[in-house]
């Protein structure tokens, strides 16, 4: 039987964790064009940095971080203002076990309150896990950036994918 899995907001102490998450992700070569190490000094920066509409949280299952997640604001412009752009991440040891579909529904249900009526996310186009966890969790793909940037010297293209949490008034 697998420990209870449970949501909560990110802590200063979880950096550790969240470095080694994102680390191994980035070593799959197609979740992410970061390439490390995100150390736990690194990433207590990066946590206290985030202001206060780009929340994290962990999932953790057993007194471990097994997942993470964030939001951020997807442009400083104003009038992009209710848009975030997401990020989840899942430890190797429990792919397949429906913890990125937890976290990303979680992250849905939390974005209103930090003022976001759309979600997007910005998905490396080889990356089939995510492509699918974001169709499984209402995304849609609108198109897909070519040669988006480079990783380890090779130019990789990008999925966008969004989701409307809620429809602002007049929108179609």
């Amino acid at each position: 039987m697998e420990p209870p899995f449970v949501i909560r907001p990110a802590r200063r102490e979880d950096a550790g964790a969240i470095g080694a998450i994102y680390d191994e992700a980035a070593a799959s070569g197609v979740a992410t064009f970061a390439t490390g190490p995100h150390t736990a000094e690194e990433r207590e920066r990066w946590l206290a940095a985030r202001g206060e509409r780009a929340p994290v949280w962990c999932g953790e299952a057993g007194g471990s971080v097994v997942a993470w997640s964030a939001l951020a604001p997807f442009s400083h412009r104003d009038w992009y203002s209710g848009v975030g752009e997401y990020t989840v991440y899942v430890a190797r040891a429990w792919h397949g076990r429906g913890v990125g579909r937890r976290m990303l529904d979680a992250l849905a249900e939390e974005a209103p309150r930090f003022g976001y009526w759309k979600i997007v996310g910005m998905i490396l186009a080889d990356n089939a896990a995510g492509l699918a966890l974001a169709r499984r969790n209402g995304f849609r793909e609108v198109g897909t950036h070519r040669a988006h940037a480079r990783r380890e010297g090779v130019w990789r293209d990008v999925t966008v994918v969004e989701r409307h949490l809620a429809a602002p008034e007049g929108a179609r």
